[in-house]
């Protein structure tokens, strides 16, 4: 009992980013958008206090949430202590930058993650788990809404985050979430992203390698006002021969590139990249 008094007063911990959701149509959403059904294992980062995990463990998943403040850890064990007994529920405290899937028992794309993660590691926590040789199927995120906005291109322009996104799945914008359905209420407004479809295909069934891609992707979006001919990896000649084959406009910008002409301009300058 001690435990859930003690909880409603608890003090949330600035250095881990913590934001309790409060909303129960976001939390409606997120299951929905997850596709969660009976029996499959579900990812949850951040789970705070465990009002989604409730929604989860009820639409019949068994859930593996990792939690690195060891005060909500015991807590969430005390609360789910009928499911922890019955296997539904795995609780495990630590840093999820720092656990790698096969430790947790994942299989790649056997599972799906659900995150309210802290803002503040968003890049770092994508990068793991979409590059993972174990990678899940299905990414439901709370994000900070201009990120959120970023990744899946909103305004037509791309970035380094919209276009390392996308070479591994297809991301799609649920649901704005206002800063006042979280407790404490954070600075900047919130919104739901769903990454369905995850998978390797991009580099497999193209050849490309995947640091070589991304090496090229970061430099051409290093100074992205200028003229995407002029931030290719190759001499300027080269770069507008190599646009005007595939029909690009010779001024054309980096943020206004698909995923599918980056892919042709890797292929075309694949030994410049790796030079």
């Amino acid at each position: 009992m001690h435990s859930y008094i003690g909880i409603a007063f608890m003090n949330t911990k600035k250095s881990l980013g913590q934001n309790f959701l409060k909303s129960k149509e976001a939390i409606r959403e997120i299951v929905k958008s997850a596709y969660v059904s009976d029996g499959e294992t579900i990812l949850e980062v951040g789970p705070g206090k465990g009002v989604l995990t409730r929604a989860i463990l009820d639409a019949g998943a068994r859930v593996i949430a990792v939690e690195k403040d060891d005060r909500l850890t015991g807590f969430l064990s005390e609360r789910f202590s009928g499911e922890l007994s019955l296997g539904r529920l795995v609780i495990v405290n630590g840093d999820i930058l720092k656990k790698e899937p096969s430790e947790l028992g994942l299989e790649r794309g056997k599972y799906k993650i659900v995150a309210n993660i802290p803002y503040y590691i968003t890049g770092s926590f994508l990068r793991k788990f979409l590059s993972s040789p174990l990678h899940p199927s299905v990414m439901v995120l709370m994000l900070q809404k201009e990120v959120a906005k970023r990744i899946v291109a909103s305004d037509r322009k791309e970035s380094i985050l919209s276009i390392s996104v996308k070479s591994y799945g297809s991301p799609k914008y649920v649901l704005s979430v206002p800063r006042k359905y979280f407790s404490p209420e954070p600075n900047v407004d919130s919104a739901i992203v769903l990454i369905d479809h995850i998978n390797k295909d991009f580099f497999t069934d193209s050849g490309l390698d995947e640091n070589d891609f991304f090496k090229l992707v970061k430099k051409s979006f290093s100074q992205k006002r200028k003229k995407l001919a002029n931030n290719l990896p190759c001499d300027k000649s080269k770069s507008a021969k190599i646009l005007s084959e595939m029909g690009m406009d010779k001024d054309i910008r980096a943020e206004n590139v698909s995923l599918d002409g980056w892919k042709r301009i890797a292929l075309a300058l694949r030994n410049d990249i790796i030079a």
